[in-house]
């Protein structure tokens, strides 16, 4: 027969004791007696047949057991906190948090949030980056925009945006190719780089043009957010994600000189959990960041 399993006032008591290396500050935080804090962690000591403890007058030190069974519960009374209010997020239903990668919610999300919170001034939207794949519920997600081909094992994925890839530069660095000009244009130009130099090799060759020296130019990781920026300042040319620069070519902070970009089998995708969308607030954003993709 399994021996039962301690009670969960012991194990906090004991926990807290452990902490702060007193029973009468753990009884304070408890909100119980310092009598109460001790009787709870004999009764644990009991229930384990061993001492997590070594009691001296006015001192408490923790055995070497007693010490990693109060790191392994500091860890586990963590989680727990930060699970109920993962919970007590998801409970409130105009909350909607969106994962996406910071490249992403620089260039593509946050000059689109104002018309996002000018139409949809119920919802509170928490825009989470990273460039982990999340776990949609573990971590209190909501929608994620994920690059890649599209299949994602249990969830459903709807394309966002193309990642075709386009060269663009400040409307002053374009005008020095001249009018209409070929590829072939950029040699001797500065190329601008983003973490990595394959995408120009890949895109020199899609143009014919592969004898230009596309591993020349400054590198700037770790992600296209320093060539961007690098572009719009006139650095040179950077080799963008067509729909992360659509607002940029429409309002002339930036040119594209040869014109149709380069397709690419990749893509931006909006993934949730089946499901997700019976939260109005969740259906109303993924709407809104479908509606924005077409409108670029």
């Amino acid at each position: 027969m399994n021996p039962a399993e301690p009670s969960l006032s012991a194990l906090r008591a004991f926990e807290a004791a452990a902490r702060h290396q007193s029973m009468t500050r753990a009884a304070a935080e408890l909100n119980v007696t310092a009598g109460a804090v001790s009787l709870q962690v004999r009764e644990l000591e009991a229930a384990l047949g061993l001492s997590l403890f070594e009691r001296r007058p006015r001192q408490l030190i923790l055995t070497p057991t007693g010490k990693d069974y109060a790191a392994t519960l500091h860890t586990a009374f963590r989680l727990i906190r930060e699970a109920t209010a993962v919970a007590r997020a998801q409970a409130r239903s105009d909350i909607v948090t969106l994962s996406c990668t910071p490249g992403f919610a620089l260039q593509w999300l946050l000059p689109r949030v104002d018309r996002f919170q000018t139409g949809h001034a119920g919802i509170d939207l928490r825009i989470s980056t990273t460039s982990r794949l999340v776990d949609f519920q573990r971590d209190g997600v909501a929608l994620a925009v994920r690059h890649g081909l599209g299949g994602y094992p249990g969830l459903v994925s709807e394309k966002l945006i193309d990642d075709d890839l386009i060269v663009v530069a400040s409307p002053a660095v374009a005008e020095r190719l001249g009018p209409d000009p070929q590829p072939g244009a950029l040699h001797g130009a500065t190329l601008i780089h983003d973490g990595g130099r394959e995408d120009w090799r890949l895109w020199l060759e899609a143009a014919g043009v592969a004898e230009i020296g596309w591993r020349k130019g400054p590198l700037i990781a770790p992600d296209s957010n320093g060539a961007l920026e690098a572009a719009r300042a006139g650095i040179g040319f950077a080799l963008m994600r067509q729909g992360f620069v659509a607002d940029d070519l429409a309002q002339g902070r930036l040119a594209a000189p040869f014109g149709k970009p380069v397709k690419s089998r990749f893509a931006y995708y909006i993934v949730y959990p089946p499901g997700v969308l019976d939260r109005p607030a969740v259906r109303q954003t993924r709407d809104w960041l479908l509606s924005e993709a077409g409108r670029s």
